[in-house]
């Protein structure tokens, strides 16, 4: 085991056990009986304070300051705090787990998961607990498709519940594999798992995310069918399915016989879900009045609630609207993050607002929160459809100078506006940063049209070493292709050097020789001086048989 995890074991097995069972239970999030639930209560109201405001926050804190989780070491985290002397609480553990899933961290949870795994192994009187799910939902996640199948294919006993067979539903439908999820509903089906409105939200998250969406309302038909009562969720994404066609009086339905059933508190997410059909359809009166059923719903503190507001009325093109939401939101929310700022920014941009989109990025600059690209990506790409390319250039620049080395999305939005005004070096020079930066997991990839375009000029016009540095740092993000292999002859070519090692590389790719190969080579045979003669070019023929 890593030592760092042992070392954390070691010392969250000093607590006592029902402690540890009552963390271990809130980690995964499952309902326990009532008689822990009470002792996890009182545990949790002798170490909060009457404002109920806990340590989790500086725990989450030590693990990413104000910033990005992907870059801490949780474990390692974990055991500094242990070993400063805090106790690590349920719903401590809680928090950060939900926060790094929120975060999509999943590599950060599935670390700790698996420290959680080997207690539970350690310590049998914990194994009652079903561990097993959330490290399932965590190893697909991480490890993918496969592994989550393998998962789940070697779980054995009550291991293999409704919930674990839901999970790996979940795995088959974030993949959008129609026949698989099918398959797999009809298992559960047989066994008595699909007894939830969590198994039918699936299928209709499937057929939406495929855009089948006229299935979508079988599928709502059917639950009901079958006696499972729709929740929040249910009523919400077929009322959505119904926008998506413009059948605004369907989906308004699907709204009213929410509004009566008794068991349902609709919520403000469903009353933003119909504005933004009805803004859609052009109904803005309709739209507004929604809106103020959505705000009246909404909690005071909800970051997320003010960012759906905010978007809304950036769609009916009402600033006003949005800066008092904007103002309610600073002075109601603890902290302004950076998804807020990005949801503010886009607002602003969208309204034309550049001015006050500036302003907002010089705040969120001045604000300590992590650096984090896709803040200024926004105003970059704005910058570029107007054609403000030098001033696009000046705030990457200042950003490196500051040491807010920005990644390769923002020189790859600069390369594209420059290949648009036919301005093929500084496309280069800016495509040529991007690749330098590239990380194959910060989901960014090349534009491959601009990518095309500055290779067809380094070809025609660029020299050789240029192109060939060119390539060596796109290798890292996409496979070369003829193309650029052909531009790679013909520079080598023109600036009289040697395209053996390049004919080399393009057989070890399993590029064939083609007709625009032949002619290549043949203008190199024909125009090369006499320290380029007829056997060379005998010996690149041979190099591609």
């Amino acid at each position: 085991m890593n030592p760092l995890r042992s070392s954390l074991l070691n010392r969250l097995t000093r607590r006592n056990l029902e402690t540890h069972r009552l963390l271990t239970e809130s980690l995964y999030s499952i309902a326990p009986p009532a008689s822990v639930a009470s002792a996890a209560a009182e545990e949790k109201r002798r170490y909060s304070s009457g404002r109920t405001t806990f340590r989790s926050s500086e725990l989450l804190q030590k693990i990413y300051p104000l910033g990005d989780p992907n870059d801490a070491n949780l474990v390692s985290v974990l055991d500094s705090w242990v070993n400063i002397g805090n106790r690590v609480r349920p719903w401590e553990i809680q928090h950060v787990i939900r926060d790094l899933r929120k975060r999509r961290s999943f590599k950060q949870a599935l670390e700790f998961a698996e420290v959680s795994e080997t207690f539970c192994k350690t310590y049998p009187v914990v194994q009652i607990l079903n561990f097993h799910l959330v490290l399932f939902l965590f190893v697909s996640r991480v490890h993918g498709l496969a592994s989550a199948e393998a998962y789940f294919n070697k779980l054995q006993g009550k291991d293999k519940n409704n919930k674990s067979y839901g999970a790996l539903l979940n795995c088959y439908v974030r993949d959008c594999l129609v026949d698989k999820s099918l398959t797999h509903l009809q298992k559960m089906k047989e066994l008595g798992f699909a007894s939830t409105a969590l198994t039918y939200n699936n299928i209709m998250c499937l057929y939406t995310n495929t855009n089948q969406h006229e299935k979508v309302p079988l599928i709502f038909s059917e639950m009901k069918k079958n006696k499972v009562s729709p929740d929040n969720f249910s009523y919400r994404i077929c009322m959505n399915s119904y926008g998506v066609r413009s059948d605004i009086e369907m989906a308004e339905i699907i709204l009213e016989e929410m509004e009566k059933q008794p068991h349902i508190v609709v919520d403000w997410n469903t009353y933003s879900t119909m504005a933004g059909i009805y803004i859609k359809a052009g109904l803005s009166d309709r739209a507004i009045s929604t809106l103020k059923k959505m705000e009246e719903r909404m909690e005071w503190n909800n970051g997320l609630a003010y960012g759906h507001l905010i978007s809304h009325f950036a769609n009916l093109g009402d600033k006003s609207e949005m800066q008092r939401i904007w103002e309610l939101q600073k002075s109601n929310c603890k902290r302004i993050t950076n998804n807020d700022y990005k949801v503010m920014l886009a607002g602003l941009v969208k309204l034309g607002e550049i001015e006050g989109a500036e302003l907002l990025f010089n705040e969120w600059e001045s604000s300590g929160n992590h650096f984090d690209c896709r803040v200024p990506n926004i105003l970059l790409n704005e910058y570029r459809k107007m054609g403000l390319l030098e001033k696009a250039e000046t705030m990457l620049n200042k950003m490196e100078e500051n040491g807010k080395t920005p990644l390769s999305s923002g020189w790859g939005i600069l390369a594209n506006g420059y290949a648009q005004e036919e301005e093929m070096r500084k496309a280069f020079e800016c495509m040529r940063k991007a690749l330098a930066l590239y990380v194959s997991t910060a989901g960014w990839q090349p534009d491959s049209e601009v990518v095309s375009r500055i290779v067809g000029w380094l070809g025609e016009q660029g020299k050789a070493e240029e192109l060939d540095m060119f390539l060596g740092l796109l290798s890292k993000a996409v496979n070369l292709d003829r193309e650029m292999y052909h531009a790679m002859i013909k520079a080598n070519i023109r600036d009289g050097k040697d395209v053996d090692w390049v004919l080399r590389g393009m057989k070890a790719a399993k590029i064939k020789i083609d007709r625009e190969t032949e002619e290549i080579l043949r203008v190199k045979e024909s125009d090369q001086t006499s320290s380029v003669g007829e056997s060379e070019a005998d010996d690149s023929q041979q190099i591609l048989n």
